[in-house]
């Protein structure tokens, strides 16, 4: 006869390997979606913001239980928006090219959170530091949100959009550039590139040259094909910014959201050395 301690003890290892083998489900269903996704993974402007395949910051190891949590919010670590609007302008084609490829050019974003600093790469994506020189002349940039933080595979917050929601632009597209980086290897945006958004569609093969004005940061090492401008780097202390930025994580607590930290671009910069 089972004692009802042998009975207890049994039904908690009934239970133990219901959740193990619900989590193993889980994990096998994460990795054929990543399967898919990395045959045809894009980061696109839909409509202006970047987006990714349904289903690519499903964590391998997170179980259905855990993907239906809800987010923990973290506290916010930047400093209120100074004072100003969202400029809302459009333009009818890109601007003339008349940034001087031999020289060296500095983006200072002034931001809620920080000054983040990029070295941007006019020899090597002409039209892209062209384009960032002229928008920012004319405090496009300046107010603006950075709206997107993600965090599972792919780690880059993404700003540029005067919109705030990823559906922004400046009413022109600018040509892709400096694909064949050779930092780019293995698939890989290395952690300090900044890089463009674009509507380019891996799958279809379509939507080539048509960044605009939306960019994103990568934090930390971000598994992407070749398919988006790189133009420039982050400065040491820009990327500690931008840790303290994706430590506070994003809203919806599954990789892909509004970041908690309020990050706003308070003045945008470009400048010639």
């Amino acid at each position: 006869m089972v004692s009802n301690d042998q009975r207890r003890r049994q039904l908690a290892r009934e239970k133990f390997l219901r959740q193990q083998q619900r989590r193993e489900a889980a994990r096998r269903r994460a990795r054929m979606r990543n399967a898919v996704i990395a045959s045809a993974l894009a980061v696109i402007l839909a409509g202006g913001a970047v987006s990714y395949a349904a289903g690519a910051f499903d964590g391998d190891s997170a179980s259905n239980d855990e993907a239906n949590a809800s987010p923990t919010t973290k506290a916010d670590p930047c400093k209120k928006p100074a004072g100003g609007k969202v400029k809302p302008l459009s333009f009818k084609k890109e601007p003339k090219l008349t940034v001087d490829k031999s020289a060296d050019y500095t983006m200072k974003l002034a931001t809620t959170c920080g000054d983040i600093d990029l070295n941007l790469s006019a020899a090597k994506a002409p039209h892209t530091v062209n384009s960032f020189d002229f928008l920012a002349k004319k405090g496009y940039f300046d107010h603006t949100k950075c709206h997107r933080l993600t965090a599972g595979g792919i780690y880059v917050l993404q700003c540029g959009d005067p919109k705030g929601t990823g559906e922004g632009d400046p009413g022109y597209t600018i040509p892709d550039e400096n694909l064949k980086d050779k930092r780019l290897k293995g698939n890989v945006y290395p952690a300090g590139t900044v890089a463009m958004a674009n509507r380019y569609n891996a799958e279809k093969k379509t939507g080539r040259d048509t960044g605009g004005s939306q960019f994103f940061l990568v934090y930390q090492d971000s598994q992407l094909p070749p398919d988006y401008t790189p133009f420039g780097t982050i400065s040491d202390s820009g990327m500690k910014v931008l840790k303290k930025i994706a430590d506070a994580g994003e809203s919806t607590g599954q990789g892909d959201g509004a970041p908690n930290a309020t990050v706003v671009i308070n003045k945008a910069t470009v400048s010639k050395s």
